[in-house]
């Protein structure tokens, strides 16, 4: 499954460095395992946006996902694509901005036909400029944020009511980001989301986090508070909280962390593994 790490530093403008994969031995060795794409979405300390991407296939140097990234801001968020919909093309790898806002996502999606027509209906279809089902998902909360009066979190709650009640899904993980506010969403059970708040901070505790996809690094944040989430732990610390399904989690610019239940049922449409085509059932088990 593709990997997700969201940060928030607050008000504060930190510098952190990220790397996307471990440095391969082999290329060739490792062909058949490596992702299809890596990205970092960041809001500078202007409050401006930056996404930095690159599709990675298994033929294509991995300089750039090896490479460190040393990025400032006061969000960040990071994705490894493993692909399910769409071609290893820089306009289908995460994250996506949209409207001002930064969004990466795990899962599987269909019914692609349905939720294209609803786009149109809804006056956001011309914002996929790809073809994975990720870059609908946000054009559809973009379109229900617009219908919302720029209400983030109202905007996401109504676009996912939209999708569990007309669309098979197998899993809609996703982060959403602003210069000020970060969302994150799991739904429904299918794929792990974590939360790690870190708002107390512990100076003798190193900002280090690792696994064998996504590592970030960061002195400015040994001292300082902030709200850490990720597709998997990514070190020892006991305060890693496993999302709910359903849960949706909202930390604004203070820090202040809000958690609500907003789709308590599964998707009316759930599909199982056996469902997805061998390509998509492959990438929800990839490696690392």
């Amino acid at each position: 499954m593709c990997r997700l790490f969201g940060l928030h530093a607050g008000t504060n403008v930190v510098t952190a460095t990220f790397w996307l994969l471990d440095a391969p031995d082999n290329l060739a060795e490792q062909s058949k395992r490596n992702p299809d794409g890596t990205g970092l979405g960041v809001f500078d300390g202007e409050g401006r946006p930056q996404v930095r991407k690159q599709p990675i296939a298994a033929c294509h140097d991995t300089e750039f996902a090896t490479e460190a990234h040393e990025m400032a801001g006061t969000t960040f968020i990071a994705h490894v694509r493993y692909a399910t919909t769409g071609s290893h093309d820089i306009v289908n790898t995460h994250p996506f901005l949209q409207d001002g806002r930064i969004l990466a996502h795990n899962g599987v999606l269909e019914g692609l036909d349905l939720l294209d027509e609803r786009l149109r209906e809804v006056g956001t279809a011309d914002l996929v400029l790809g073809q994975t089902d990720s870059e609908r998902v946000f054009a559809l909360i973009t379109a229900s944020i617009r219908a919302r009066g720029g209400d983030v979190q109202a905007g996401v709650v109504d676009a996912m009511k939209w999708l569990a009640d007309n669309i098979p899904i197998y899993a809609v993980n996703l982060l959403l980001c602003t210069a000020t506010d970060m969302w994150a969403l799991r739904y429904p059970d299918t794929h792990e989301l974590y939360i790690s708040d870190r708002r107390e901070t512990a100076p003798d505790r190193e900002f280090n986090l690792r696994t064998k996809r996504i590592r970030a690094h960061s002195e400015h944040l040994r001292g300082r508070p902030s709200v850490v989430f990720a597709t998997e732990r990514m070190d020892d610390d006991p305060r890693w909280r496993l999302m709910g399904p359903g849960e949706l989690v909202h930390v604004d610019a203070g820090l202040q962390i809000s958690r609500q239940v907003v789709l308590p049922d599964p998707p009316r449409h759930l599909l199982n593994l056996e469902d997805l085509s061998a390509t998509a059932q492959a990438a929800q088990h990839a490696p690392g």
